[in-house]
């Protein structure tokens, strides 16, 4: 018989639909419940796509016993992460605090008040490893509850005052200047992995936000070491087995140093970032490797993750069914043999592959199957040949049993995924990318918007989830939709991204001008979470900023560019001493210094002029550039929709560009050559 998840929309709670768990949503009935059997919470926090999620749910929770004992002592309630940040944001620190580490699952048990007082992460069905067993875990929690009941309660009540204590206190620290970055520079130069690429050791996850900010830094300053390091990282990844040698795309992470062996989870923001970043280093360098890897990992959002309404989905499985044992295991979808290539591709063209792709007899994963890699030392080959080797390699894996996907649309992970391929679009000449991204951005507001244009999390087969949206969603879309306004030249996307970043301003922005990952009148948790630092995407905090800025500079508005640099005091005081986890806000930081640049194109949008300017003012390297494209506009503000056009001329009746920053203009130029030199624009 279903349980109380059978109704929610979350792919991942619909997973444990059927569980033995009497499990609840995240909710104040579930606590209510709590405190009206004198029981404790137990929180389980996990998402779709993760592998050791799936792991503990069918080793504990579809296991009889161990759900008949969770029914009997505590209130059970299930959390997909992905729909409720907030939720698992706090809990996770609480988490990182007491144990220094974390992860999904999230197993925490809490009073009846939503109060923590244990922690833990997977929990297997033996004890192994130093780790307890899960029902172990279950009786200790049960007999401390029963028998110590207030020494639960003080623990549980320090913990609470412990992360209250935490505050930030950034707002007042003065926005970042070129100290602060040259200093961040050198951080992520000692922790530079000169060998393989990437910073830190195993596992190894790709810095998309750091290299955004090393290719910023070297367009403001020249650094070359800084370029360096993000084209080399660049090309070690996409040579390796994280990137998907044969559908494009990237993994989660590496296991391993040398980016060889993923886990396999694809998820939209990782793909969403690279993409961009691949598509920027292009525009620095024009890098073959580089444009191909942005056009597949484009490609492959667009053919995998795109949904039948038009958005993106959220991810795809680590796992998949072995058609050879019938079960699912990690990487199945993925991994090859030698015999197996050899059979799909016959002898002369399977032992090629196996050479070109890095196969080896013994596997480099599992069970003697290797990941596709690109070794540097692989053997020359005919272009043509291997197009026609993956191209047949990939036919052979479509016939594979897919990988499950998590088809719940979130706004954030969208608004990434709309500006990389607005970029890719424009960048590389494929208007079918512009299509996919304006689409994206017309479901985000017909479904998630509403009319005071606030934002939901999630949406799902076009329906609206019922969990407010966060500041990480409010900074993203209003990125993607300014990318978007840059692009197409369509002004409604300015206007839209105007209601979001006034809803920062209005409901999440603190005295001191930091800001919180949850709305002032958002839902009550033991703490209201604020957190500057990326995970796998960039934080809430610096992608709002972000977003401030561009649209301060295409305003002027003095508000939004004021509120911008007053967030920016974290990445003053984050930036020098852990770079590696604030690179947005560092990438930000860089526009801010560079201006950001504010470009105008006037012309007639079927002259070919315009076109060419309006292409190299896109093409430009000048960190955190706004563009804006249209028709002349009059001081009234007739003929165009940006503010940046008003009162924008013609030259000699000629599409014309003028380029402005910190108040200074240079001279308008109807010459695609001469824009691009007052914009740093690398020409391939």
């Amino acid at each position: 018989m279903p349980n109380r998840l059978a109704n929610e929309t979350s792919p991942y709670l619909l997973q444990h639909a059927d569980n033995p768990v009497d499990w609840w949503p995240w909710s104040p009935e579930a606590f209510a419940e709590a405190r009206e059997r004198g029981v404790p919470v137990m929180l389980s926090v996990g998402y779709s796509s993760c592998h050791w999620c799936h792991v503990m749910a069918h080793e504990s929770f579809e296991d009889e016993l161990a759900a008949a004992y969770m029914n009997e002592h505590f209130v059970n309630v299930k959390v997909d992460r992905e729909e409720r940040p907030d939720v698992d944001a706090v809990y996770m620190e609480a988490v990182q605090a007491a144990t220094g580490q974390g992860g999904w699952p999230m197993t925490v048990f809490l009073t009846p008040d939503a109060e923590p007082f244990y922690f833990g992460t997977y929990f297997p069905p033996e004890p192994r490893h130093g780790m307890p067993s899960f029902m172990q875990v279950l009786e200790g929690v049960r007999t401390a509850w029963v028998g110590r009941r207030e020494e639960v309660a003080e623990v549980a009540q320090k913990i609470v005052r412990d992360l209250a204590g935490r505050q930030l206190d950034y707002g007042r620290a003065g926005s970042p200047g070129p100290e602060e970055l040259a200093q961040a520079l050198l951080g992520l130069t000692r922790e530079y992995d000169a060998t393989r690429g990437g910073f830190g050791g195993a596992p190894k996850f790709p810095p998309s936000m750091v290299l955004e900010f090393l290719l910023r830094h070297h367009a403001r300053t020249g650094a070359e070491g800084a370029l360096q390091m993000a084209a080399d990282t660049c090309e070690a990844m996409a040579r390796g087995g994280i990137y998907d040698q044969l559908g494009g795309g990237f993994a989660r992470y590496s296991v391993d140093r040398e980016w060889v062996v993923p886990h396999f989870e694809k998820m939209l923001y990782d793909n969403a970032l690279l993409c961009r970043v691949y598509a920027h280093l292009w525009r620095a360098t024009g890098s073959d490797l580089a444009r191909r890897v942005a056009l597949e990992t484009a490609d492959f959002m667009v053919r995998e993750l795109r949904t039948d309404q038009g958005g993106f989905a959220s991810a795809l499985d680590a796992d998949s069914e072995d058609p050879l044992s019938g079960k699912h295991v990690e990487g199945a979808y993925y991994a090859w043999t030698p015999a197996q290539l050899r059979e799909v591709l016959g002898e002369d063209d399977g032992e090629l592959a196996v050479a070109y792709f890095g196969v080896t007899e013994e596997g480099t994963f599992e069970h003697g199957k290797s990941v596709l890699q690109l070794p540097q030392d692989g053997p020359a080959a005919d272009a043509e040949r291997i197009a026609s080797i993956r191209a047949l390699l990939f036919a052979e894996r479509e016939t594979r049993p897919a990988p499950g996907r998590d088809d719940k649309i979130v706004a954030a992970w969208n608004g990434l995924a709309i500006a990389a391929l607005a970029d890719c679009g424009a960048f590389f000449e494929r208007p079918d990318l512009i299509e996919r991204a304006t689409e994206a951005a017309d479901l985000l507001v017909r479904v998630h918007m509403d009319g005071r244009a606030r934002l939901a999390r999630t949406s799902k087969d076009g329906h609206v989830g019922a969990n407010a949206g966060v500041l990480e969603d409010y900074g993203d879309v209003a990125e993607g939709f300014l990318a978007l306004a840059g692009v197409t030249g369509e002004g409604v996307w300015l206007e839209f991204a105007g209601f979001l970043v006034d809803l920062v301003l209005d409901q999440f922005t603190a005295e001191d001008g930091s800001l919180y990952d949850t709305a002032h009148d958002a839902e009550s948790l033991i703490r209201r979470p604020q957190d500057p630092t990326d995970t796998a995407a960039p934080s809430g905090w610096t992608a709002a900023a972000g977003a401030l800025l561009s649209y301060a500079a295409h305003t002027g508005s003095e508000a939004h560019r004021t509120a911008a640099e007053r967030a920016l005091g974290v990445v003053h005081a984050l930036g020098p001493r852990a770079p590696r986890f604030i690179g947005h806000g560092l990438a930000v930081a860089e526009a801010l210094l560079d201006g950001p640049r504010e470009v105008a194109v006037v012309g007639h949008p079927e002259d070919p002029a315009r076109a060419a300017l309006h292409r190299a003012a896109l093409l430009g390297t000048a960190p955190g550039a706004v563009v804006a494209t249209g028709m002349p506009r009059s001081a009234d503000g007739g003929g165009g929709e940006f503010p940046l056009l008003a009162e924008r001329t013609l030259v000699h009746d000629r599409p014309t560009a003028y380029v402005c920053r910190h108040f200074v203009c240079a001279r308008p130029t109807t010459e695609p050559v001469e824009l691009a030199e007052q914009l740093g624009t690398f020409r391939p």
